[in-house]
């Protein structure tokens, strides 16, 4: 069982590091992952073993609070943003009141060193008591509103497990007991008329250095929680979409509802304009709709009667009711918010170093800030020389950066993958993405659509195109055959309408036969025609060509003659030509897997260049070759659609599960794409290269920050330069490493993929470009039914100029695009672009 916790109290990575080890290490729990950023757990265990309570009461004894979260369902997120408005305005509270007695203190404190107005009387040693005092009281209301520090360091101080407010707390301390300890001395040294001693102490008091160390630190947690509340962003945004109100049919009636209380089952009205409060299919109406918040796709996308609609899209143009299929939690907006979290809790294996650093680094520091101020005294310097050194040893070396460095960077990383229809289930499948050299895809549904299309048609000599497609619709639509359904719904697209058909009867594994206006109609293979004596003359020649292709024949005759063949076949999806070109492109190694017979996996391979193609492949045996390339040596990822193929998914270094809705898919796979763009398999890449490569920028700089503050806090310069660092600019530079690895790590939300750019092709086919002459670029004209407005043009000329090499120029009277292509590109995906902008591509000329 899986548990999500809320944890209080914790300020650096010891502390989740230590309440991580204790939660780990009781019996019955497999696995805690402690979120510092979010301030969160995820704690798997066995409940028939351990309880909940058994879990928080480990982590209360670590020192820090422990929680269930108020819901089960993703929190609103004008909750998320008033928990986050709380938190700031507490922590902008004690910043505002540590600076408006902090400005005061320094001017005292530094006043008579500079000649500062109104200080003279600092250097009457008469006053010294009085000039010690006076700082001591203005120290007095910063160290009690940042009370949270000591009590946080000392409690994990007797608890054996120091953080940083234990560093915080000893340091601050250290220099109050020491100004304590002057005061008396001052006034004692008074009162034995020893004002050179007095003075002495007057002018080397620390209580300017423990205000300075609260108040800068409180400053840098101060800008880093306004640093990390961006980290969330892309959580709330989803959050915002889905609608707090919802109209549902009661009867005849509508009825406005909170969507909460909307059930499975409940028809939905939907108006222009709205947004979408569940999952659900419509059931009555049509229009666009706008999923650019989910799948990241910019261009709305047309639904009709049985289409399924995805809570928080924006419906664009017309009204429709729909059935409400998934409700709360289950819901596809729901789940990946679940996934977003449970990813940025996880934790990536690179983190694993920080933590081993962070559990012993702490008690280390303690102990090198005890050694060089030992040190220092046995060297015959001052006890406030060697006090001042141990403090800032303490003071620079607190690990907020290093607790940082890799939650903040997977917490941007997961978001933004979110935000692109690419949801990253773990920081480990992020992590792991990055070192991925073989990747195998399955062909039905990743590289093809899944459904099979008319690709070709071919018509004996003397039968017209729309001729053969009424009779071959007429014929099918009567057949429940696989492919009868590919030719009916391009007849309709057509707008060629069905005859009636009479004395039909199907020939399994043949062919079928029926009677239309009084003439007998066959449709079948070959070795049907042949049977019933049609002669297939050229038509067979054609046929084979296109079998030879991966499609698959059907020919159609009547009594006397063929009458034409159409070619059906699955086709393939107009981005995964280019997905597996760059790719390739990125030294990854690229292997299809198909259940397929080999005629038609050799026809995908050869039109996509694959490397690798293996047909006749069973769901079962998939795993096996997953296993056998990771034998070699090989990062493997597999794509699929996460049904068949889900032990390959989950034996794979990284599944990737193609479409989303799928409860298999998500259960199986490590990363899940919205859009089904084989496309999205390079963006998820890229970005887990990013993002690895941001969290290896945010450790370097943390360990650097240390590997070089603390031997320049604790003295090693001093003998060489004469260099030390005050305990007040040891703070500050704590502080600006922690705000540094946050604001590295939000670099991340401008991230864009950037693949490989084409190279020519230096062919026989290519010779203009060795002569150094302009290759001739090729132009097309779309007609285009549906465009009757400037947004209409606007919204045509967009779609088809985000196309590479495409330069598209709309004329709305004419009611066709010109385009001008600097290389050559399918027919097919050009109408795509069309159709999913909301319009209908009658036919393509080239000019």
């Amino acid at each position: 069982m899986k548990q999500k916790l809320q944890v209080t109290g914790m300020t650096c990575s010891a502390c989740s590091a230590r309440v991580g080890k204790d939660v780990s290490a009781l019996n019955g729990v497999r696995h805690a992952d402690v979120n510092l950023l979010t301030n969160s757990m995820v704690v798997e265990y066995d409940p028939s073993v351990i309880t909940l309570n058994d879990i928080i009461a480990a982590v209360e004894k670590a020192g820090y609070g422990a929680s269930l979260p108020a819901s089960s369902t993703p929190a609103p997120s004008n909750t998320v943003e008033q928990s986050a408005k709380q938190e700031l305005s507490f922590m902008k509270t004690r910043l505002i009141i540590s600076f408006v007695f902090m400005i005061p203190l320094m001017y005292i404190s530094m006043g008579h060193m500079f000649s500062w107005p109104f200080m003279a009387w600092a250097h009457d040693v008469s006053n010294a008591v009085s000039f010690a005092f006076l700082q001591f009281l203005l120290t007095l209301p910063i160290v009690y509103v940042n009370r949270k520090y000591y009590q946080s360091g000392f409690r994990s101080l007797y608890s054996r497990a120091p953080n940083m407010d234990s560093l915080i707390a000893i340091g601050s301390t250290a220099a109050l007991i020491y100004g304590i300890y002057a005061v008396f001395v001052i006034g004692r040294s008074l009162g034995l008329g020893q004002n050179d001693v007095a003075m002495m102490y007057a002018m080397n008091l620390y209580f300017e250095s423990a205000a300075m160390i609260l108040t800068l630190i409180t400053l840098g947690k101060f800008l880093e929680s306004r640093s990390k509340s961006k980290t969330t962003q892309a959580i709330e945004k989803l959050m915002d979409l889905a609608p707090k109100t919802a109209t549902v049919m009661r009867g005849d009636k509508e009825v406005e509802i909170p969507a909460d209380d909307i059930v499975v089952g409940d028809i939905v009205l939907v108006k222009p304009g709205q947004a979408i409060a569940v999952d659900g299919v419509i059931v009555e109406g049509s229009s666009t709709i706008d999923e650019s918040a989910i799948t990241g796709e910019s261009i709305p996308v047309t639904k009709t009667v049985g289409d399924s609609v995805i809570s928080a899209t924006i419906n664009k143009t017309g009204a429709f009711k729909f059935e409400a299929q998934k409700i709360g939690a289950n819901t596809t907006l729901s789940q990946i918010i679940q996934l977003v979290e449970e990813a940025s809790s996880s934790k990536a294996p690179i983190s694993k170093l920080a933590d081993k650093i962070s559990g012993i680094f702490v008690p280390i520091v303690m102990l090198i800030a005890v050694a060089a101020t030992v040190i220092w005294l046995l060297a015959g310097k001052p006890f406030s020389f060697a006090l001042s050194i141990g403090i800032a040893v303490l003071v620079i070396s607190c690990p907020c950066a290093l607790g940082l460095a890799t939650p903040v960077a997977i917490m941007v990383g997961t978001g933004k993958g979110a935000s692109n229809g690419i949801l990253i289930k773990s920081a480990e499948a992020l992590e792991n993405a990055h070192h991925i050299d073989t990747i195998i895809l399955d062909k039905t549904g990743t590289i093809t659509e899944g459904s099979p299309r008319v690709t070709d048609i071919f018509t004996a000599q003397g039968v017209l195109q729309d001729h053969l497609l009424q009779i071959a619709s007429s014929l099918e639509q009567s057949s429940e055959h696989p492919l009868a359904h590919a030719i009916v719904s391009y007849a309709e697209a057509h707008h060629i309408a069905a005859l009636k058909v009479t004395n039909f009867r199907a020939h399994p594994g043949k062919g079928l036969q029926a009677t239309i206006d009084g003439n007998i109609y066959l449709a079948g293979n070959a070795y049907f025609l042949r049977e019933k004596n049609i002669d297939l003359g050229l038509t067979q020649q054609t046929a084979n060509a296109f079998a030879d292709e991966g499609k698959t024949p059907l020919y159609f005759a009547d009594e006397g003659k063929v009458l034409g063949v159409i070619a059906v076949a699955d086709t393939i999806k107009p981005t995964s030509k280019e997905a597996i070109r760059q790719l390739k492109a990125m030294n990854i190694d690229v292997i299809m897997l198909t259940g397929d017979n080999q005629k038609t996996a050799e026809a995908i391979q050869s039109q996509l260049d694959i490397d690798t193609a293996i047909a006749q492949v069973l769901p079962q045996d998939k795993e096996a070759h997953v296993r056998r390339l990771q034998k070699e040596g090989r990062h493997v990822a597999m794509v699929g659609d996460g049904i068949n193929d889900a032990p390959a998914l989950a034996r794979a270094d990284v599944g990737i599960a193609i479409g989303a809705g799928s409860d298999i898919a998500i259960d199986s796979a490590d990363i899940v794409l919205v859009k089904s763009d084989l496309m999205d398999v390079l963006i998820a890449i890229s970005l887990s290269k990013a993002t690895i490569r941001n969290i290896k920028q945010n450790l370097f700089w943390a360990f650097f920050y240390n590997a070089l503050g603390i031997p320049l806090a604790a003295g090693a310069l001093y003998p060489l330069l004469g260099w030390t660092l005050s305990p007040m600019i040891a703070a500050g530079a704590m502080s600006l490493s922690s705000i540094f690895v946050v604001t590295n790590a939000l670099r991340l939300k401008f991230f864009h993929p950037v693949f490989p750019k084409k190279t020519a092709d230096i062919s026989l086919g290519s010779t203009n470009l060795l002569l150094g002459e302009k290759p001739m670029k090729l132009q097309k004209t779309l007609h285009i039914e549906g465009m009757s407005c400037a947004h209409c043009k606007a919204a045509v000329e967009k779609a088809l100029n985000t196309l590479e090499g495409v330069d598209a120029e709309v004329d709305l009277d004419k009611k066709i695009a010109r385009l001008t292509l600097s290389e050559p590109i399918d027919d097919a995906l050009l109408k795509k672009t069309v159709t999913d902008a909301g319009y209908e591509v009658l036919s393509v000329t080239n000019d």
